[in-house]
């Protein structure tokens, strides 16, 4: 069994409010920090339906239920954009969720694995598919068949890199002498391609943001993000509860403006002189602006320093 530190374990509690006989889906079980904590304050009446890709957590998981005799836990080897049908195999047709959880970040065992390229740190081979449900070559293919100006949109959508286009250029380059099948290979060529400046005075990494995009490709995060959110509404009760932490801003704008949008009525362009799309408003959000680490919490557990909060209620 691996240990996991969860981010914003207390704040999570705090907005997601599980209650005993309640049932919780945690959507990104990861290592299991929410899971399990859930799982104590719905006690032996409840339930708690954790998903993953990634068959690490999975076992993890079992490992540590099996070790605690806890009974309250199921477990799904499927990705978020699939909740609305694993939730209504779990709990039937219509599933009448209380309460749902994402944390969008990577675990600390993924970061770790040395037979998968989620870190620029370790050399390892070039796959950042969270799970075998996804071509462990993808990565690959990516990095060494996107066409340059291809390549180049995506480190700057996905990675928000504003070098993006000599990345691409230094990673052509690259592949023209041997295929990138490496992560220190990736980085090697990230390296050639961003000024010394870069390489050397930027406050993060000069591969990071190139790693980001490439993992996000990889996966489709944003899209499967997107489509976990919008299906929320059918499977949780009036006065659900939705808790999701992101760690990126493309993540976070995602679940910004979903969350303003199913909040308020009307979202005709401003233009229309009559509403003519008929919405109404099915979120109240609970988080004004979005929750950050304390200090404290950032000093314990560096992974939280770029962790942002948001939460919403379902109305129906």
């Amino acid at each position: 069994m691996y240990r996991h530190t969860p981010v914003l374990l207390q704040e999570v509690l705090s907005y997601l409010n599980p209650k005993p006989g309640e049932k919780i889906i945690d959507a990104t079980l990861g290592g299991g920090g929410y899971t399990f904590a859930i799982a104590k304050q719905v006690g032996n009446k409840g339930q708690v339906l954790a998903l993953d890709m990634d068959e690490l957590a999975l076992s993890n998981a079992k490992l540590k239920i099996a070790d605690g005799n806890i009974g309250n836990i199921a477990l799904s080897h499927a990705n978020f954009k699939e909740i609305s049908s694993v939730a209504q195999e779990e709990f039937g047709s219509s599933p009448d969720v209380d309460g749902v959880v994402f944390d969008l970040g990577l675990s600390s065992a993924q970061l770790e694995d040395r037979h998968r390229g989620f870190s620029f740190q370790t050399d390892a081979p070039l796959n950042m598919a969270f799970g075998s449900v996804i071509s462990k070559n993808r990565t690959s293919t990516i990095i060494n068949t996107t066409p340059e100006k291809e390549l180049a949109l995506i480190i700057g959508r996905f990675g928000e890199e504003r070098f993006a286009r000599p990345i691409a250029r230094a990673i052509i380059k690259a592949r023209e002498v041997a295929p990138i099948e490496t992560t220190s290979q990736l980085v090697a060529a990230i390296e050639r391609g961003v000024p010394p400046a870069y390489r050397h005075g930027s406050r993060i990494h000069f591969a990071t943001r190139t790693f980001q995009a490439i993992r996000i490709a990889t996966n489709d995060e944003l899209e499967n993000l997107e489509t976990a959110l919008r299906s929320l509404r059918g499977i949780m009760k009036a006065g659900g509860r939705i808790v999701v932490v992101s760690f990126h801003s493309l993540e976070d704008r995602i679940v910004k403006n979903f969350f303003k949008n199913e909040s308020k009525g009307c979202i005709c362009p401003p233009n229309f002189p009559v509403c003519r799309c008929g919405h109404i408003p099915s979120l109240e959000i609970l988080t004004k602006k979005a929750i950050t680490a304390s200090e404290k919490e950032i000093i314990e557990n560096p992974r939280s320093r770029s962790a942002k909060l948001r939460a919403a209620k379902i109305l129906k």
